[in-house]
């Protein structure tokens, strides 16, 4: 299905700014006429399907926004594991991935990152009344308990530096997955962003978000849109678009419905920066 929220897409559409001056494989795929593929995973509030299978999420907002100042509306949801995202960008079954994408030293291998678009801390999901006292990803190692988060999550890595045992991190596909081993007492606490912890927590009863201001320092990060290797001088271009458009009352108004703010902003933070310190 090609989407363009807030747009009407009649074939391919392409302003005379967006030539095939760029190189890479997708600007071939623009030249030829060919969708832009946006791969994101099923992350409450940052990038989801809504009901109509349409990119929904700040993170798409975003993105879709800022190709659309470039004169680019031809787009297409594709919607995979959150694991997977990667592999499919290097494979080429996206054109690039939104979703909450932490910029982190591991993943600039692999991925060039745009500049960021958001900042934010990961978050803690304990059974109501936190009867363990977790709040911190110190208390999940101190107190030796079972943490369950998304595979392919940054807070994999995360716990595993701090020295959190692989055997006490379960690794599941999603959200839905984390809440219902916490429910069931498979799991001590569930470690995911700040933005889906507070989310999923307004939504069950049996479980509370922990005291995100206990959480490590270190924890706080910075999400991009993640694009090829190989399309720099697309990225180069899109990073100028994101700069005129970043903060704007424009996007500002139509992230709120996502619960983003000026706090989220990611201020001065440069993407080389988080990829040589996060």
């Amino acid at each position: 299905m090609n989407i363009t929220k807030g747009l009407i897409a009649t074939g391919f559409l392409m302003a005379t700014t967006a030539t095939s001056v760029f190189a890479g494989p997708l600007q071939d795929r623009i030249d030829a006429g060919e969708t832009i593929r946006i791969g994101f995973a099923n992350i409450p509030l940052w990038g989801y399907p809504n009901e109509a299978g349409d990119a929904d999420g700040f993170t798409n907002d975003i993105a879709i926004e800022v190709l659309a100042s470039m004169g680019l509306t031809n787009v297409e949801p594709v919607v995979g594991d959150w694991g997977g995202l990667i592999p499919g960008l290097k494979a080429e079954r996206f054109d690039l991935i939104t979703g909450g994408m932490y910029v982190l030293g591991s993943r600039c291998e692999n991925v060039s990152f745009s500049e960021p678009v958001a900042r934010s801390g990961d978050g803690i999901l304990v059974a109501a009344g936190n009867p363990e006292g977790i709040n911190s990803y110190t208390d999940v190692l101190n107190g030796e308990h079972i943490m369950v988060t998304g595979a392919g999550y940054n807070t994999v890595e995360a716990a595993q530096n701090l020295g959190i045992a692989d055997a006490n991190i379960m690794q599941v596909p999603g959200p839905t997955e984390m809440v219902a081993a916490l429910k069931a007492g498979r799991a001590n606490a569930a470690v995911l962003t700040d933005f889906e912890a507070q989310h999923l927590a307004a939504d069950h009863d049996e479980i509370e978000l922990g005291d995100s201001s206990q959480m490590e320092e270190w924890s706080k990060n910075f999400a991009a849109i993640g694009f090829r290797h190989e399309d720099q001088d697309f990225l180069a271009g899109f990073n100028a678009a994101l700069k005129d458009y970043l903060g704007t009352e424009e996007m500002m108004a139509k992230v709120a419905e996502h619960e983003y703010s000026e706090l989220h902003l990611p201020g001065d933070v440069t993407t080389e920066w988080a990829c040589a310190n996060r």
